[in-house]
């Protein structure tokens, strides 16, 4: 790596684990975890980009035939962020082997506005130097719209920019956009892009 690079790494399943909220989730709106996930995720798209929680839980309800509340759209959006909480230690230690090195690193995750005001909060954050999320653009990966934001709030060249992403739609949209992106599979793997020079 060059002093001039960026890296730009992703939150969901890179710096998180997978949520494992869905049985919850499903329990409190009375569905079985079967017809609940694809629902959570068949409208998740509109969530990330922007949509409140109350139309997000409403339009899941829709698809399982039951109505959401406000109450219960607020137990909902609770569960949801804890589901996303958790982080992968060993991510974390990269991160923190990266900033040791003094690498520049930003954040850009497709989240709604409720998770991107929790993940702020969070100790892991210190190691970024610019917080994109979705929700708050009312974009998201991988449409090129979303990099080309990134890349002028960090002042970079698109490809003095390495994206890490756990999503291959992901990483064609940033190679796309100009930037140098590879496929997360781990932090052990990665090390072999991120490494500091």
């Amino acid at each position: 790596m060059t002093g001039n690079q960026w890296l730009i790494f992703d939150y969901g399943e890179v710096i998180s684990s997978r949520t494992a909220a869905l049985p919850a989730l499903a329990q409190r709106i009375g569905v079985p975890a079967s017809e609940f996930e694809p629902a959570y995720w068949a409208a998740r798209n509109a969530y990330d980009r922007g949509c409140t929680d109350l139309d997000y839980w409403r339009a899941v309800g829709q698809r399982v035939g039951v109505g959401v509340d406000r109450a219960t759209s607020n137990d909902l959006t609770e569960l949801d962020i804890l589901g996303w909480s958790r982080t992968e230690q060993s991510t974390l230690d990269l991160l923190d082997t990266l900033s040791e090195a003094g690498s520049r690193m930003a954040l850009l995750s497709n989240a709604p506005v409720s998770f991107a005001r929790f993940a702020e909060r969070q100790e892991w954050t210190r190691h970024f130097r610019e917080l994109v999320f979705s929700g708050d653009l009312r974009m998201a990966k991988p449409d090129r719209a979303i990099f080309d934001v990134l890349v002028s709030r960090i002042g970079a060249r698109p490809q003095d920019c390495l994206f890490v992403d756990d999503r291959q739609s992901n990483i064609d949209g940033a190679r796309e956009a100009g930037l140098r992106a590879e496929r997360w599979t781990g932090a052990e793997s990665a090390l072999a892009f991120l490494r500091p020079a």
